[in-house]
């Protein structure tokens, strides 16, 4: 593949990616959190004691831990989640799922999927698994 078509195909996928998060956001937006919010969530309910090191969600959602840390504050603000130091480590700052952010995310789960189906349900299963491969590659 030329340099070109190399080009052209990263910003196609960039552009495919940015319209299935606008989609993803408007959607979560009735539950009051939007794709970043939920996908911290996501990976808290996931996580062991529903709970993270900071710099360890920042890598998992894809972020700087300046940028989590950033979307941290108003999410504990309004009991989404809470902070605190490592018992261990004080220089280790944990975050963890609040009951209330539970509830948050659990409401919001089923509307992702119910997005994410319908975004899917546009590609053929055998195209889906090779996407699926792709991605892998690509992570």
């Amino acid at each position: 593949m030329k340099a070109h078509d190399d080009r052209d195909l990263v910003v196609r996928l960039d552009r495919a990616v940015g319209k299935i998060q606008k989609q993803l956001g408007v959607a979560l937006s009735i539950h009051g959190v939007g794709l970043s919010e939920y996908l911290v969530l996501r990976q808290l309910h996931d996580a062991t004691d529903n709970r993270l090191r900071r710099i360890d969600l920042a890598e998992r959602v894809g972020l700087t831990a300046s940028g989590v840390t950033r979307l941290l504050n108003p999410m504990e603000k309004i009991g989404l989640v809470a902070k605190a130091s490592s018992a261990r480590d004080a220089r280790v700052s944990l975050v963890s799922l609040t009951e209330s952010g539970r509830r948050v995310f659990e409401e919001s789960d089923g509307t992702f999927a119910e997005v994410a189906a319908q975004v899917l349900s546009r590609i053929d299963p055998a195209d889906r698994r090779g996407l699926e491969n792709v991605l892998r590659a690509l992570d």
